[in-house]
């Protein structure tokens, strides 16, 4: 992770995502802008966090480990999006790993000045409330999609979750044909039920290659996902 020193690209976030009002004036002088390159962890499971991050550009997705080092996506986020609100209103450890999925932008934020100008000022409580509420909206939702949803609809929602809109064809270590037993976890289903439904896939929407499983037709794909669920927009 790489400090930007850039007020002016900083001042542009805040106006972009319309925080001015939320990040007000004596929190500026403690606001710092970082870089992600693709694959950098922002922060691990378990790890001590110091800071309250603002996801202001880029993807990130978020997962947690099993103890027998196991990994499980959660779900995939774009901005604008806040990462350690539940770790600074607790006091807690990290309790996911996120990840950039493409080269990111962050504002941080640390927790001293948090406590200092941030615990009794309302429009930043209220926009925590906001996140915290919206998190817990799409856990539900998600647990919906899993159960009420077929596999070729699932599968597909992810399959756009993990690529980069820049390129149809561009994707992350996700869709590495050797990481579908995981998806399969993800989106609940078995990995030979999983690989049924992609030779299907094959047919118009996407293609097995050196490994990796690409899209050919995106449109087609967001028609039959309907809605995004593995990836809040």
């Amino acid at each position: 992770m790489r400090e930007i020193q850039d007020q002016e690209q900083l001042q542009h976030f805040l106006h972009l995502h319309q925080l001015e009002s939320i990040l007000y004036e004596p929190l500026r002088p403690h606001l710092s802008l970082h870089r992600l390159e693709q694959g950098e962890k922002l922060c691990s499971q378990g790890d001590t966090i110091e800071h309250l991050y603002i996801l202001v550009q880029g993807k990130v997705k978020i997962y947690t480990s099993s103890t027998e080092g196991k990994n499980l996506i959660l779900c995939f986020k774009k901005p604008i999006e806040v990462i350690g609100d539940v770790e600074y209103i607790r006091s807690s450890h990290v309790i996911n790993t996120v990840e950039a999925v493409s080269p990111i932008y962050v504002i941080g934020i640390h927790h001293q000045w948090m406590h200092k100008y941030g615990r009794d000022y309302a429009p930043l409580l209220q926009f925590l409330l906001d996140v915290v509420t919206r998190k817990f909206c799409l856990d539900s939702d998600f647990s919906n999609f899993n159960l009420m949803y077929p596999v070729e609809v699932r599968l597909a929602s992810y399959l756009l979750s993990v690529s980069f809109e820049e390129s149809d064809s561009a994707f992350h270590e996700e869709l590495r044909v050797s990481s579908l037993v995981d998806v399969a976890n993800l989106i609940g289903t078995s990995y030979r039920h999983l690989n049924r439904v992609i030779r299907k896939m094959i047919e118009g929407w996407v293609e097995r290659t050196k490994g990796y499983i690409v899209i050919r037709d995106r449109q087609g794909l967001s028609e039959l996902a309907g809605q995004n669920i593995y990836e809040s927009l």
